[in-house]
């Protein structure tokens, strides 16, 4: 079947270019001209009379070939259908004929190149193919009435594009409607024309353009009369305290605040609790403190493996938090109000509210501002599941206040906070039962990344159940107990201590969202550029979405605070083309781009290339020769769809991946890189010479084979 197509495209392609050689090695561009018509005019006006919809009909094909060939005489046709048919039917055929043409050359174009095109520039041409989705009738009109870019290379670009073919026709039976109606009125006037450049003259190319221009304008014009609507019931304050102000003190808060401060604009920056939000106080930074000295705990107690004996492996769990909260206490100076007040940002503590787009209250204290960026995080997900409220139960964000080892815990959640904690508590001495109602762990990575890490939990201790819905939460005299439905019966599960881990949700409530009308269910709704329904509102990080991922939230920021503080000028449409992803369960689970999954859901082609890790020189001299380099390419090519790697310091593995996507370049530049030995990224470019090997050619190595043999004898 694919041979069959690229039959079809290769004909059609030869097809086509036969043509246009043919037309000019036949000289029939000599018999397209001002001259050849006005000969002609006589004779052709009799013929009409003679047979006037023969005539028509003949016109009307010649034309349509000529437009989906893209053959240089469709400004003469078009004269030709004023001189021989009048202004209104003359209008009529060649209105038609140029749209009909057009979009058989925009077919043409969508079916021997878009899918070669799309395949190779994808990722680049995703903003283009979103732009077009969205706008994408409006920047075909405003191209169709500009005749200073040729039609024919409007056809094919937009061939190109994921334009519906529907809308491009009508676009452009409208769109060239002004200029079908200029020049076919000039050819109405043939005996008096002594050349095309009265018609095509700067001043009508130029009315063209400014005609062309109308769209754009009248779009900003109605963007200009709905802000003023919008923003009509509000008091524009007519001098501003701040340039910015920034809500919320977490990774997106503070690196807006930073570049806002970077710029010397004057910004303040609000936080209600602890600066350095959740990742500094609650998530990143004391969870990857507790896995480390979990990770210590498990490797000690199986050191005898590598020939290290120790008799008692203790843990000292208060001991342990303790040494987390030094870890957190050691990082808050980077976020800390002294930092920021140094670098010129004026922190304020306290509860923000939105009064109006211009007006924002701290405690009741008013502050007036150009812009305002929402960046205040997410909390914990809580169910709403019967006998949880009240149960003491504990969430990634109040399990810091432990100091004694919980010894029986449940984990609600089979996420990436689930998981990890999951094995960090077990490997540290709890008892530690996991459950989630879907039918895997990590239900976004594929099934053999879920079963792996299942596989890795299991063998520390953790009780794994899965497609486990829980049902209620009971207390009794053994104590409290989570009641689960399993294959539809009833299961209890007894336990001392609760953790809720089944998600984050974004914090909107509070901020005066409401009473602005900017929708926020569940993220802040905002556009391409992080704005919200107000222009000079943007929203940030975990609020915002789509991910809720504190490098994400860092990258958004930048975003942010540059429009809002430069977006008269010009606005950056945020970029998601590259997001890398790590779950900091032992080993590393590290993704960027599409997984197996997804590109099966997207439809898009893929070839898979696997390296296990049980190969790779170093993780055998550490002993943790366990997972594997899994890599997504466009079939036949060395574009990285996505990487997954599943092991030790896969988190810093993935960053070459990373970069070679951002970039674009392909597994044989990953293999062409020296990588030193023995490291743990050798098994990137094994991988890549792995994908080297798949696509060898054997043609040319079969030769080769015979070269060697003919030097030998």
């Amino acid at each position: 079947m694919k041979n069959k197509t690229t039959l079809i495209r290769s004909l059609i392609v030869i097809g086509l270019l036969g043509a246009v050689i043919a037309f000019f090695a036949l000289g029939l561009q000599h018999q397209f001209n001002l001259e050849a018509l006005k000969t002609r005019q006589h004779a052709l006006e009799g013929y009409r009379q003679a047979h006037p919809w023969l005539l028509a009909a003949i016109f009307f094909m010649v034309y349509v070939a000529f437009a989906a060939l893209s053959l240089p005489a469709a400004t003469l046709l078009t004269l030709a259908g004023g001189a021989l048919f009048g202004l209104l039917e003359g209008t009529l055929l060649v209105s038609f004929a140029s749209s009909l043409g057009a979009t058989s050359s925009f077919l043409a174009s969508r079916y021997v190149f878009r899918d070669a095109v799309q395949q190779r520039f994808g990722k680049r041409l995703r903003p283009i193919n979103e732009g077009m989705q969205r706008e994408g009738a409006l920047y075909l009109f405003t191209l169709r009435l500009v005749p200073v870019i040729p039609f024919f290379v409007v056809n094919l670009l937009m061939g190109l594009t994921t334009l519906p073919t529907r809308t491009f026709y009508w676009v452009s039976q409208v769109g060239m409607l002004a200029a079908t109606l200029v020049f076919v009125n000039a050819g109405t006037q043939l005996a008096s024309l002594d050349s095309l450049s009265g018609i095509v003259s700067p001043r009508i190319l130029g009315s063209f353009v400014l005609l062309g221009m109308f769209p754009l304008l009248a779009r900003w014009i109605v963007a200009r009369v709905k802000a003023q609507r919008l923003y009509a019931r509000w008091s524009k304050p007519k001098r501003f305290d701040r340039n910015l102000v920034v809500i919320g003190a977490g990774s997106a808060g503070l690196v807006s605040a930073y570049i806002a401060a970077t710029v010397r604009a004057k910004v303040t920056l609000i936080e209600k609790h602890q600066m350095g939000g959740d990742c500094l106080n609650t998530g990143c930074v004391p969870s990857k403190a507790l896995i480390h000295s979990a990770r210590l705990a498990a490797q000690a107690r199986d050191a005898a493996r590598v020939g290290v004996h120790i008799a008692d492996v203790k843990v000292d769990f208060r001991a342990v938090m303790e040494r987390v909260q030094q870890a957190v206490d050691i990082v808050a100076p980077h976020d800390s109000v002294e930092r920021y007040r140094e670098l010129g940002v004026d922190v304020r503590h306290g509860h923000a509210r939105i009064v109006t787009p211009w007006l924002v209250e701290v405690d009741g204290v008013p502050i007036t501002t150009r812009a305002i960026v929402i960046a205040s995080g997410a909390e914990p997900l809580i169910p709403a599941l019967p006998g949880l409220e009240g149960s003491g139960y504990l969430t990634s964000e109040t399990l810091w206040q432990l100091r004694e080892l919980p010894k029986r815990l449940l984990v609600m959640g089979g996420g990436p906070i689930g998981c990890e904690l999951a094995q960090a508590f077990s490997r540290l001495g709890s008892q530690v039962t996991q459950i989630q109602r879907p039918a895997q762990l990590l239900v976004r990575e594929d099934e053999e990344v879920s079963a792996f890490v299942r596989a890795r939990l299991v063998a520390d201790g953790v009780d794994v159940r899965t497609g486990c819905k829980a049902v209620a939460v009971e207390q009794g005299s053994d104590g409290a107990v989570l009641v689960c439905e399993v294959d539809g019966q009833r299961v209890r599960l007894p336990y001392d201590t609760l953790l809720v881990a089944v998600g984050r949700k974004p914090r909107t409530a509070g901020f005066g969202l409401e009473a602005l009308g900017i929708p926020a269910a569940p993220t802040v709704e905002t556009d391409a550029y992080l704005a919200t329904l107000y222009p000079n509102i943007y929203a940030c990080g975990d609020v915002a979405g789509p991910y809720q991922f504190t490098h994400v939230a860092a990258h958004q920021a930048w975003y942010a605070s540059v429009n809002a503080l430069f977006g008269s000028f010009r606005r950056f449409r945020a970029d998601y083309s590259v997001i890398p992803a790590v779950t900091f369960v032992d080993p590393e689970v590290a993704r960027v781009g599409l997984n197996e999954r997804e590109a099966s859901e997207q439809g898009i082609d893929y070839e898979v290339t696997h390296y296990d890790l049980d190969e790779l020189d170093r993780a055998i001299t550490e002993d943790q020769a366990h997972g594997f380099v899994k890599i997504l390419t466009s079939p036949g090519k060395d574009r990285i769809l996505g990487a997954t790697i599943v092991g030790q310091h896969a988190g810093e593995m993935l960053a070459e991946f990373v970069l070679a996507m951002r970039h674009g370049l392909g597994l044989n530049k990953i293999l062409g890189t020296i990588h030193a030995y023995p490291t743990w990224v050798e098994a990137n470019k094994y991988a890549a010479g792995n994908w080297k090997k798949a696509h060898a050619p054997e043609r040319v190595l079969a030769w080769l084979a015979r070269y060697h043999a003919w030097r030998r004898n």
